[in-house]
C-alpha cells in the first residue's frame, strides 16, 4: 500500500468525467487499498479515484460509523430525497469549508471490491459523503454548489 498524492483544485483532471471500471483486477484492488490509506492519512471521510489522478468510477468512504470502510465501484444514484444543509470540505480543496445543500437521503447501487452488486440507502452524513464523492466522478467539486 502507498500514500498517493491528492490532486488539488486547479488540476484539470478533477474536472474530467470518470470512466466505468471494466474489470476488478489486482491493479484495482491495489488502487482501493492505496485510496483508503491516503484518505485515512489525510483525515478524510471519502476519496474518489480522480482525486489521486485515476479517471475510474471508484470512491471509498468511512463515515466513522459501525460499518467502517465502504467501497463503491461504478456507482449509480437511484434516488434522492429531502434536503440537508451542512458544512463540507474536500481533500482537493484544502482549508475551505462551506455550507452546502444536499439531499438528506440517497439510494445508490454499486459494486464492492469483490465485484458483488449492492444497493445502499443512506441518510445524513453518509448520504452527504456519497453524493460528494459521486460528484467527483462527474467532474464536480463541492465549491461549484456554493449558493
Amino acid at each position: 500500500m502507498a500514500i498517493r498524492n491528492i490532486r488539488e483544485n486547479g488540476d484539470d483532471v478533477l474536472r474530467k468525467k470518470s470512466k466505468n471500471v471494466e474489470e476488478i483486477n489486482s491493479r484495482i484492488i491495489t488502487l482501493l487499498k492505496d485510496m483508503a490509506e491516503t484518505m485515512y492519512e489525510a483525515d478524510g471521510v471519502g476519496l474518489a479515484a480522480v482525486q489521486v489522478g485515476i479517471l475510474k468510477r471508484i470512491f471509498v468512504i468511512d463515515a466513522y460509523d459501525d460499518e467502517g470502510l465502504r467501497v463503491f465501484i461504478n456507482p449509480e444514484i437511484l434516488e434522492t430525497k429531502g434536503s440537508q444543509l451542512g458544512e463540507e470540505g474536500c481533500l482537493s480543496v484544502p482549508g475551505q469549508l462551506e455550507d452546502i445543500e444536499r439531499a438528506n437521503y440517497v439510494k445508490v447501487k454499486a459494486l464492492n471490491e469483490r465485484g458483488e452488486q449492492f444497493i445502499l440507502e443512506a441518510e445524513e452524513l453518509l448520504a452527504r459523503a456519497i453524493l460528494h464523492e459521486y460528484d467527483h466522478l462527474e467532474g464536480i467539486l463541492f465549491i461549484d454548489l456554493i449558493k
